[in-house]
């Protein structure tokens, strides 16, 4: 029995225990208390949250389904909000010219536009990763190769990237094609924009991390490169890529508004945020300014929150600022 206990003991604590003490040590720790001393900073958390779920949940949310055909009805078109005069109860924020409640197309739009968002920042987070970890702990011709393909693409704007990966993607794709892959060339236009700033971000870190003692003991006792790169290397260097991927959510949201706003993003039949505003920007003058006024603000609200969050953990990460 005191053999069993001993060894229980020398097991150490239970991953639970360790779960507890890790959420404990969190709440105590100096990124909790400068979010919880910052009403913006929780205002612009409880925004985000709301727009992810609304997004997640959008089925489950949104009062209808702006893209079920059998719902829609051409006699409800351009009705008004609720609180001006021939507003419809049914129609909280009014609907468009085709019938669709602005609600929910504005949730579904949403949803597009952060799924868009999130697949980018992963895809140009994970390339930019990997490119810098290479290039900052192999250096040489390795280091020199990717940094100057790196600094030709800063010399381009992020905008005309895209445009120019999504032009090639039309015209190289079959016409009946590009209705299924217009997610995928989206993913990629943005994501190859974006993914430099993560490089030279990794790449830094990675090159200072390389010259330190327990990376050099871990080379003496031979472990190989990648598992050096991945286990000792990487953890040392997400605090900035973090930050980075959170301002970029926002750019990446942008962009892709811009690119449906332009006629080249989100085919018309799947509307984000950005090719709602465009649809609408056709009826403002002609007073039914709710129609690209709501996706428009709503774009800017969630622009705004994410910003605001990523310039709070930018500096809640650095430490000579706590």
């Amino acid at each position: 029995m005191a053999v069993g206990e001993e060894h229980r003991g020398a097991a150490g604590p239970s991953l639970g225990a360790r779960l507890v003490d890790g959420v404990r040590r969190f709440f105590d720790g100096d990124i909790w208390y400068s979010f919880t001393r910052s009403p913006v900073v929780m205002v612009s958390a409880a925004v985000t949250v709301l727009f992810i779920a609304s997004a997640v949940f959008a089925p489950l949310v949104a009062p209808y389904d702006p893209f079920d055909l059998a719902s829609i009805d051409l006699l409800d078109s351009s009705l008004p909000p609720i609180w001006m005069d021939g507003g419809d109860p049914r129609f909280l924020l009014g609907t468009d010219a085709q019938g669709r409640d602005m609600l929910s197309a504005v949730i579904y739009g949403a949803r597009i536009s952060l799924g868009v968002g999130f697949a980018s920042v992963v895809f140009a987070m994970l390339l930019g990763i990997s490119l810098g970890l290479l290039s900052g702990y192999l250096g040489g011709t390795v280091d020199a190769v990717i940094m100057r393909i790196a600094d030709v693409q800063l010399t381009f704007p992020a905008i005309l990237i895209a445009l120019l990966i999504d032009g090639l993607a039309r015209t190289v794709l079959p016409r009946d094609l590009h209705g299924q892959v217009w997610f995928y060339v989206l993913v990629l236009a943005i994501g190859l924009s974006f993914w430099v700033q993560y490089a030279r971000t990794v790449r830094g870190s990675a090159m200072v991390e390389r010259s330190k003692e327990y990376v050099q003991a871990a080379r003496v006792i031979g472990i190989p490169p990648l598992v050096i790169m991945l286990r000792h290397v990487l953890p040392n260097v997400m605090g900035p890529v973090l930050v980075i991927a959170t301002i970029n959510l926002a750019i990446a949201v942008i962009t892709e508004a811009t690119l449906s706003f332009l006629g080249v993003g989100v085919p018309a039949t799947s509307p984000s945020l950005g090719t709602l505003v465009r649809v609408g920007n056709d009826f403002l003058f002609s007073g039914e300014w709710w129609i690209t006024i709501f996706p428009g603000a709503a774009l800017a609200i969630l622009v705004l929150a994410v910003n605001l969050l990523g310039d709070w953990l930018r500096d809640a990460l650095n430490p000579k600022l706590r």
